[in-house]
């Protein structure tokens, strides 16, 4: 009776141990595949608060939670489903999707730099119209579910090796950290100015601390952007260049290889970070070049496409104006009437 006790309890901790170790093996898993998709989850950051700047304070919250449900809704429902039977049914069709998501990262990174050299807002900031707020969360999902696929193709890409389940479990937690993380911090970045404004009332130290998160929004959400359009650039430049690789087109590859290698072996103790510093910058130099052909194709396509109705429609108006006179007024009209000229009395 007791060696059987103890053996089951032997068992049970064999089973702890493989437990703990699956445990450490998903979050290490989580953690390699979520390092991956930091460009496309300091854009997402980024992006989401221009979705409430032109809600009332107590409103942005609410609204946030409703895009941070709607972004989970995406990850668990669409997107989760579709890639794991992607990889485990057709795994030769993801290294062409993830490098469509690069391009799209490269071309929304030139976009914001194009933006910022002509001084034109590339995801329309600027407007201030005033939507209902199932529109506003309707089209704050949409933007996500784009960027989220994105989040997710690359972290499956890094754990396509695993087996189906632990596949599952890394994708299901790198699904939740990082909506819970990319979401909290818009949730912070949103009420940051009114804790300020809040601080700045009071007194002593607390107000000057107040005033102090008052005057940093700016420069945060300026360094945020910043920081989001290099990793986008760089990310998606480095899928492209791992892709080619993959995909037998390895002379790219080759090129930045042998120059990474050249400056790691010339730097000595800082040769890994100097290789990484030349493998990024390389990265980020495609992702530039290619970003800017794809806006320079969506500007001869696309978006010219969209200017026509609206220029044939300016084009009418002012035609209409010009061949249409204006009515006179009723005081001229009275002027000209011969009625009125005619003599009185």
């Amino acid at each position: 009776m007791a060696g059987g006790l103890v053996a089951l309890l032997d068992d049970v901790a064999v089973l702890a141990r493989a437990a703990a170790a699956s445990i450490d093996d998903i979050g290490a898993g989580a953690a390699k595949a979520g390092a991956k998709a930091a460009g496309v989850v300091v854009d997402d950051a980024a992006v989401t608060p221009q979705y409430v700047r032109s809600l009332a304070a107590e409103r942005e919250l609410p609204i946030i939670k409703r895009i941070a449900l709607g972004s989970l809704r995406n990850k668990f429902f669409i997107i989760l489903p579709a890639m794991l039977l992607l990889s485990q049914f057709v795994p030769w069709l993801l290294t062409p999707i993830l490098m469509l998501g690069g391009a799209y990262l490269c071309y929304e990174g030139a976009e914001k730099v194009w933006a910022k050299i002509s001084h034109h807002d590339a995801h329309g900031a600027g407007e201030e119209e005033v939507q209902d707020e199932t529109t506003l969360v309707s089209g704050a999902v949409r933007t996500d579910l784009i960027l989220s696929a994105e989040i997710m193709v690359i972290s499956l890409n890094e754990v396509i090796n695993e087996a189906f389940w632990s596949r599952l479990a890394i994708l299901a937690v790198v699904a939740v950290v990082i909506t819970v993380m990319v979401y909290g911090v818009v949730a912070l970045i949103v009420k940051m100015d009114d804790a300020g404004l809040r601080l700045s009332q009071r007194s002593g130290a607390v107000a000057t601390f107040g005033r102090g998160l008052v005057r940093a929004m700016p420069v945060v959400l300026t360094v945020l952007t910043v920081v989001g359009t290099a990793a986008m650039l760089w990310v998606g430049g480095h899928i492209l260049l791992l892709g080619t690789n993959e995909l037998n087109l390895r002379f790219l590859y080759e090129a930045v290889h042998h120059v990474e290698v050249a400056a790691h072996d010339a730097t000595g103790a800082l040769g890994g970070l100097v290789g990484w510093l030349v493998n990024t910058v390389a990265s980020a130099i495609l992702g530039l070049i290619v970003g800017a052909l794809v806006v320079l194709v969506m500007t001869l396509t696309l978006h010219r496409r969209k200017s026509k109705p609206a220029a044939v429609t300016a084009a009418a108006t002012t035609r209409t104006d010009a061949t249409i006179p204006a009515q006179p007024s009723r005081a001229a009209q009275r002027r000209d009437d011969p009625a009125d000229r005619a003599p009185r009395g």
